[in-house]
């Protein structure tokens, strides 16, 4: 019998999707769920996927992977797509990609499938995955683009049909679109597609309010190695536990949320809520070491690459020639990212108290208020008359 690999998350919209697979394309689906880190209830997985008479159900532990070769890296590079979003389902959608492919080669399955909508990123970004891994010898199945169901109504329409359990949000309407994993949770639709709504209190799900975070500050030692964080608090720690206790922290302290209008990679405009508390841990702590770590030209050039390397990741492109070209510029100084920085978390806002590192760029020396003795002030003089003379040049 033909086989199929989806990416299944046991949840509604690919609950359905399998349905429709089964029902279209006469094959057997494999149901592979990728744990990186998101709110995963396997026996649910298990159970739904064995309802809809699926023999062939994988789930991965992916979540140190993902952490160390997928967001760290993505955490040098400080990349923020429109100035705030540090692209949480952006970065996850490629390795689930790879991995799909690997099982669909593993399992001589003629294709492979996901649940992202027509109008959405991450059709772009798994289908990227697909081809840089798969070529043109697995199909690519996007149910959103080929069925005829064209809205939620349609879907839970559907559902009912097909005896499919339709989960409730914490007011029991039909769910909000969410997706989530140890580095972020997102959510779309409903109430939050019309800007000029203040986005609810309880759709909030791993970040308390600022109004409701303690009334104390909240101290925490991250420490680096070769720029990427092995220790909290003096303990080293695994990527996964170090990304969990960071959530934990950030989130206490309503750190990590974001509403954003972004501009999409397929031209529309999209309203999402997205909370990262641990990863804007990272980016600070991260950024403030390299303060201190690099030169000025060096941490220059970091700043100017940094926008596009953004954009290759929030378009999928994170296996491209360019995003890994980009990636061993930003990387080639990655040895001198080491030491220790303090913060100071309180409701909602991120204070540096503390950068300590061997490997300064910084030299107290210089720029001593006390010390004036080696400084010279003619030079400084003739780089002032300098760059007052290409003011007027284009």
């Amino acid at each position: 019998m033909k086989k199929i690999v989806l990416a299944y998350s046991g949840g509604l919209d690919t609950s359905i999707i399998l349905r429709w697979l089964q029902e279209n394309y006469k094959a057997e689906v494999i149901a592979y769920t990728s744990d990186i880190g998101q709110i995963l209830d396997k026996k649910k997985i298990i159970r739904n996927a064995k309802k809809l008479g699926v023999k062939n159900i994988i789930i991965e532990d992916l979540r140190n992977v993902f952490i160390k070769e997928y967001i760290f890296p993505m955490v040098r590079a400080h990349a923020v797509y429109e100035g705030v979003y540090l692209l949480g389902t952006s970065i996850a959608r490629p390795l689930i990609a790879k991995r799909q492919i690997a099982i669909a080669k593993k399992y001589k399955a003629f294709a492979v499938s996901h649940g992202a909508t027509g109008k959405g990123n991450d059709q772009v970004r798994f289908e990227l995955g697909y081809s840089f891994f798969g070529g043109k010898k697995i199909k690519v199945i996007a149910p959103w683009r080929e069925w005829k169901l064209e809205s939620r109504a349609d879907l839970i329409k559907y559902a009912k049909k097909n005896k499919i359990s339709i989960p409730k949000d914490r007011k029991g309407a039909p769910p909000f679109s969410v997706d989530d994993n140890i580095f972020h949770t997102s959510t779309e639709g409903k109430i939050l597609e019309d800007p000029k709504n203040s986005a609810p209190e309880f759709i909030f799900q791993r970040t308390k309010s600022p109004k409701k975070a303690p009334d104390k500050i909240s101290r925490v030692k991250i420490t680096f190695k070769n720029s990427d964080p092995v220790s909290i608090n003096g303990k080293k720690l695994r990527p996964e536990k170090i990304l969990q206790k960071l959530n934990s922290l950030a989130g206490k302290n309503g750190i990590g949320r974001v509403d954003l209008v972004e501009n999409r990679f397929i031209g529309i405009k999209s309203r999402g809520v997205y909370e990262t508390p641990g990863g804007t841990l990272l980016y600070a702590a991260h950024r403030a070491m390299e303060s201190v770590t690099l030169d000025k030209k060096t941490a220059h050039e970091k700043e100017r690459i940094m926008p596009k390397y953004a954009e290759l990741v929030y378009n999928g492109y994170w296996f491209s020639k360019k995003r890994l070209k980009l990636q061993k510029i930003i990387d080639k100084n990655k040895s001198k990212v080491s030491g220790d920085i303090i913060l100071g978390l309180y409701k909602g806002n991120i204070t540096i108290l503390s950068r300590r590192t061997k490997n300064k760029a910084y030299s107290m020396k210089k720029v001593s208020f006390e010390e004036n003795k080696t400084f010279n002030k003619k030079k400084v003089e003739d780089f002032i008359k300098y760059h007052s003379k290409q003011l007027n040049k284009g």
